[in-house]
């Protein structure tokens, strides 16, 4: 019985610090996305690191060595997943989720809008991809800054906000990667929404 308990207690505990995240205005208003009905996205994964690695390629790199010394060309099937899942899963996730929130506000946001007034660029700045190995796993995460600019003028940011430790909802005990991380995209639409609906609508 004591041990079911504190098999519930650490359960609870996982779900709990799961939830927590860090979501801030880091410069300038949302005020200017006020009255628009269209909002045009853009996906940003330049200097991205990627858990232990500074960098993306370096993570790429070694992940690619590793598998395909263990079955030739898995990781190459690997690293062209690793890209195609952002188009295929991330960011269809995070506008249908981001969108959801908006939709009261009659607010479409997608990629490609060209015509909207105002863009918001969201820059994978870390991903922590997870892992999960039956008995042992760990959660992805990832850091998104978003930058909310003119679509004219997409070098002179109005505002930046920061949100941190995306985590994905299963709490790593999904065993696909791309699974994993399109669940922190979904949790970063969601968050997004909500903070625009109170900052900017």
């Amino acid at each position: 019985m004591k041990n079911t308990v504190k098999l519930v207690l650490i359960l609870v505990f996982m779900f709990s610090t799961n939830l927590i995240f860090s979501q801030k205005l880091k410069s300038g208003d949302m005020t200017a996305l006020k009255g628009q009905t269209a909002i045009n996205i853009q996906y940003d994964y330049s200097n991205m690191a990627v858990g232990k690695f500074k960098s993306e390629s370096e993570y790429v790199a070694d992940r690619v060595a590793e598998m395909n010394k263990e079955i030739a060309g898995s990781g190459d099937n690997w690293a062209k997943s690793w890209v195609n899942d952002r188009t295929s899963k991330f960011q269809p996730a995070f506008e249908s989720e981001l969108n959801s929130k908006l939709k009261d506000e009659k607010v479409v946001a997608g990629e490609n809008n060209q015509a909207a007034k105002y863009t918001l660029i969201i820059h994978t700045t870390f991903t922590e991809p997870g892992w999960n190995v039956g008995l042992a796993r760990d959660y992805a995460h990832i850091n998104i800054e978003v930058a909310l600019v003119e679509t004219a003028a997409k070098d002179k940011p109005l505002a930046i906000i920061s949100m941190d430790k995306l985590k994905d909802v299963g709490g790593g005990f999904v065993f696909d990667t791309g699974s994993r991380l399109k669940s922190c995209y979904e949790r970063a639409g969601t968050n997004l929404g909500k903070f625009l609906i109170k900052n900017a609508f």
